[in-house]
């Protein structure tokens, strides 16, 4: 899942307005950028498989690092521990960051271990199992939580208009069409898991600074107007 994390933390941020964005919308994709920073450095694996849909194009042969069901909770009680000068933000960026793994559950190919080099693996395979469907499935589920988003939002006087388009625009460019994964896994090694890894990080880390800046511009002028 890509976008249904940032939508996500759209959805969380829009049910405790009064918490700060960067907290929760890059505890979303906080996961994901160990994943990138851990495949860069060799403790993560990942193999090209152009036939892996719908838009990763690569096996995530080992990513227990950080995405094992005891990683994802003690990296989320880390992120969280970086805001404990605020209780409240501490939760909610602990959970924005456990949030991740949960969305994961679904569409990952059985790749998710109960702990690092653990025999058993969880996901429900609807990547494997859909492919572009489980795309188009994603799409819906980053509508739902937007317009969730919008509604509470737009009480406040907080416009989703810019969040949202940049939203639709990374769901549009991480399509089965126009994944810039899929150039990436044609690529011979180390080239190939090195881009991804970058590609990984950035990622998440930019759209989640951009859209954190988007909602406090809101927020500014919501309260300006009022």
């Amino acid at each position: 899942m890509y976008t249904g994390h940032f939508a996500i933390g759209m959805a969380i941020k829009a049910r405790v307005p009064k918490t700060p964005a960067l907290p929760i919308l890059l505890g979303v994709g906080f996961l994901d950028v160990l994943n990138g920073l851990f495949i860069l450095a060799g403790w993560d694996h990942v193999t090209p498989n152009p036939r892996s849909g719908p838009y990763l194009f690569f096996d995530l042969s080992f990513v227990d690092w950080d995405h094992s069901l005891l990683m994802a909770v003690l990296w989320s009680l880390i992120w969280g521990a970086l805001f404990l000068k605020d209780k409240h933000v501490a939760l909610v960026a602990a959970l924005a960051v456990f949030s991740h793994f949960i969305a994961d559950w679904p569409v990952h190919n059985h790749d998710l271990a109960i702990y690092p080099h653990s025999g058993l693996h969880l996901g429900w395979g609807l990547w494997g199992r859909l492919g572009t469907v489980s795309w188009i499935l994603e799409g819906f589920f980053v509508l739902t939580l937007l317009a969730y988003s919008w509604r509470a939002q737009a009480k406040r006087g907080v416009s989703m208009l810019w969040p949202s388009v940049l939203i639709a625009a990374l769901f549009v460019n991480l399509s089965p069409w126009l994944s810039p994964m899929k150039p990436v896994a044609t690529l011979a090694e180390p080239a190939a898991h090195l881009v991804h890894g970058i590609l990984v990080t950035i990622g998440f880390i930019v759209p989640g600074l951009l859209l954190t800046w988007l909602l406090r511009r809101s927020e500014r002028r919501s309260s300006v107007g009022s």
